[in-house]
């Protein structure tokens, strides 16, 4: 699977656009995820509220997300397998015990990225 990421994110990498302006490209690859995880929402509310199967395109539109991601990643010359195990680890210690539906429920506490800044 590691070299299927590595591969994946080279040709993520070969294929994307070459920006002069690196904030224009990050911000071309943010807002690429928004506009596919939106495409994702739709394509399962018609699946459920209209009955209109669209399994292939909720499909699709998960891996055009993954694009982006991993766009970002190259961005930052983050490795793919490394943000995924950095989640799998924090997803471990949280929910050790399992899911539970206190432990999922939103406890009214968010990280404020910013102030780590200081």
């Amino acid at each position: 699977m590691e070299k299927f990421l590595k591969d994946y994110q080279e040709f993520v990498k070969s294929i994307a656009k070459k920006f002069d302006d690196p904030e224009k490209e990050l911000m071309t690859w943010g807002l690429g995820i928004s506009g596919e995880a939106g495409d994702v929402a739709g394509c399962i509310k018609k699946t459920i509220s209209h009955k209109d199967g669209q399994l292939p395109g909720i499909k699709e539109n998960l891996g055009d997300t993954l694009w982006y991601i991993v766009a970002i990643c190259n961005f930052y010359n983050w490795n793919l397998e490394d943000v995924i195990k950095e989640n799998t680890d924090k997803l471990n210690k949280r929910y050790s015990e399992g899911v539970f539906t206190e432990k999922a429920a939103c406890k009214r506490e968010r990280i404020d990225w910013n102030e780590n800044k200081k």
